[in-house]
């Protein structure tokens, strides 16, 4: 006879039971599932269950009314039944407890807490079982000996006393949950219930002016983590938790929000000076270098700070405007602190518009692929043509991709639009002459699914475009992060053959060091240096210098940016291979593309002669 506990999940969400079966099934419970509140009731009626877990919420009959009508048959320590709401207000729980409910859960489910009240209730119910058989046992032992009564009088001992272990150790066991619900497993911080809860209460204060909540998101955390591995950085992260306790006053509480977020809340009476002066502490706190596993590790901080104003009680706004505030000081650099503005509301919300936006958006529709021809400096020919998302919206017409990119790099969107910017490109180039290549930027999120690759060579299949005439170009932000990872891609690429360019090359601190990993076919120059190449002696030593690195590497050279004839001739004489520009042509659409390449076919001098009008929405960010 199987002895496992029998548990009944009732709940009109299949998921949720499923989660729920599979978990508990684990635990050595057999699950019994029920869709709806008719359903429980039948099989209640037909079986024997140890315990019933019981959503609230429930078409038909609700939870409630289910648990009701259990009672008039079950009393609570014959079936326990546990609530599972979804409602934080205690409206469910009180109206659940009332009707005979003996505890509940709240969602989403914390496993941990879950299992530990499944445990108590059927504990209790064995001990009540026993304790009801050894009563039945002692009653029908009336008329025996005096000397079977008081063994039977020690058994009932025995049980009370096993009751009152059961009791201490269900105390214990409670004492535990509480803490593991209100503090972080790794650092033991509080964690954000217990961060708000405490928030409530001081700002609730006559001097509740004073409070400042202070975000903290650590600055290359995520790199050590992927790099070295998550053992790693966790003793990182309980190095920094260990610091920011030593930064703070005993009435001042840290918290750990999750991943590398953390939180602090200080009472100061002298705000914002005070939480400037404490965001300072921190970000030169956390910037010095930590031993962990062996390793000495280098991250920063970024803070957001939010002070609570006259009459500004509700700890949910102030987390918000500190949480704006940090990933403001993100943008605008790392390594600094923000102190919440109105203006970061809206520039949330604008976001929030832009990515509902973006995720609606019909692909096929909505987004176009337009091309700016690449000119070989000495014969004046179209060479490449590089591969530009725009975006036309029927309401706000183009939108910047400058705008659009980062979010969709942001959201993983870019994987779906690079893609389909691949195939597309692919498609379109096999229209043009033999000897001009298409060129497709890739996004370094495009590095983190392995089937990159994949995606190239099915583009190439699907178009019947020749491997050599692709070029796929990246940002030394692409090694920066996954640098062995991202090698391997770009080998499997390479092994593809198609060509790989740098791009915006020389503004990077490592763009020298990757050249020693991978031998790039291409480098173009980053137009920074060639916008200010005939007034800026520093700019035109860099292109040189690129330029003979090229040269000696065996890689081509393109000067991205050229806009007059003067930067052009001036290109031609340091002997830069290509060019790229809106004095050559801004970005155009597939349509006007073979017109351009036969204009530069036919005229040699057309480079020299096209004059720039570069329009707002060409804007040459790439996809």
């Amino acid at each position: 006879m199987d002895n496992k506990p029998r548990l009944l999940i009732v709940d009109d969400i299949a998921d949720n039971r499923a989660v729920l079966a599979r978990r508990l099934g684990r635990q050595g419970f057999l699950i019994v599932e029920a869709e709806s509140g008719e359903r429980a009731l039948d099989l209640i009626d037909g079986s024997h269950f140890d315990l019933i877990l019981l959503d609230v919420m429930m078409p038909g009959l609700d939870g409630v009314e289910v648990l009701k009508r259990i009672r008039e048959q079950h009393a609570p320590m014959q079936l326990p039944v546990i609530m599972v709401t979804a409602k934080a207000d205690g409206s469910d729980v009180a109206e659940s407890l009332e009707a005979g409910a003996n505890d509940y859960i709240t969602k989403p489910v914390d496993f941990i807490a879950a299992l530990a009240r499944i445990k108590t209730q059927l504990e209790r119910k064995k001990a009540k079982d026993e304790l009801e058989k050894a009563n039945n046992a002692l009653q029908a032992l009336n008329g025996s000996l005096e000397q079977r009564i008081a063994e039977r009088m020690a058994e009932l001992v025995e049980t009370n006393e096993a009751l009152k272990r059961e009791i201490a150790e269900r105390e214990r066991s409670q004492a535990e949950i509480h803490y593991l619900a209100h503090h972080d497993s790794l650092t033991g911080l509080a964690n954000r219930v217990l961060l708000r809860q405490h928030l409530e209460r001081v700002l609730a204060l006559p001097t509740s002016t004073d409070v400042a909540v202070l975000f903290v998101d650590l600055d290359g955390f995520k790199s050590i983590n992927d790099t070295l591995g998550h053992s790693t950085g966790d003793g990182l992260l309980k190095c920094v938790a260990n610091r920011l306790i030593e930064s703070v006053r005993d009435s001042d509480r840290v918290a750990r929000l999750g991943g590398d977020e953390f939180a602090i809340i200080q009472l100061e009476a002298d705000q914002p000076k005070g939480a400037a002066m404490l965001a300072n502490r921190l970000i030169e706190l956390i910037g010095r270098p930590y031993q962990v596993d062996g390793n000495q590790l280098n991250i920063g901080a970024s803070v957001g700070i939010a002070v609570a104003s006259e009459g500004d009680n509700k700890p949910e706004d102030l987390l918000k405007r500190a949480d704006l505030a940090m990933y403001t000081a993100k943008a605008e650099g790392r390594g600094t602190y923000r102190f919440f503005e109105s203006q970061m509301d809206e520039t949330a919300q604008a976001r929030r518009d832009m990515e509902s936006l973006l995720r609606t958006a019909d692909i096929e529709n909505a987004f176009e692929v337009y091309y700016q021809p690449l000119i070989d400096v000495t014969e004046k020919r179209v060479t490449c043509l590089e591969a530009l998302l725009r975006w036309r919206h029927p309401d706000k017409g183009f939108i910047s991709p400058a705008q659009f990119i980062p979010l969709a790099e942001e959201i993983g969107l870019i994987v779906t639009l690079g893609e389909w910017v691949l195939r597309r490109a692919c498609m379109e180039a096999t229209k043009w002459p033999d000897d001009v290549k298409v060129a497709v930027n890739l996004s370094p999120v495009q590095f983190k699914y392995s089937g990159l690759p994949r995606a190239v060579e099915e583009a190439l299949a699907e178009s019947g475009l020749p491997a050599r005439r692709l070029e796929l170009e990246i940002t030394e932000s692409v090694l920066l992060e996954r640098t062995e990872t991202s090698l391997a891609i770009l080998h499997e690429l390479r092994e593809l053959g198609v060509a790989i360019s740098m791009d915006d090359f020389g503004t990077g601190y490592s763009s020298l060091s990757y050249l020693r990993s991978f031998r790039f076919d291409k480098v173009k120059i980053d137009r920074a240096f060639v916008g200010d190449i005939t007034n800026g002696y520093d700019s035109l030593k860099i292109v040189r210098a690129i330029n003979d690195l090229g040269r000696s590497f065996g890689m081509t050279t393109v000067a991205e940016g050229v806009e007059t004839l003067e930067q052009l001739r001036c290109l031609e004489d340091e002997g830069c291979a290509q060019v790229q520009g809106y004095l050559i042509s801004p970005p155009r659409p597939a349509s006007e593309i073979p017109a351009i390449i036969r204009k530069f076919g036919a005229d040699a001098d057309a480079a020299e002669q096209a004059s720039a009008s570069p329009e707002a929405e060409d804007s040459s960010v790439a996809a």
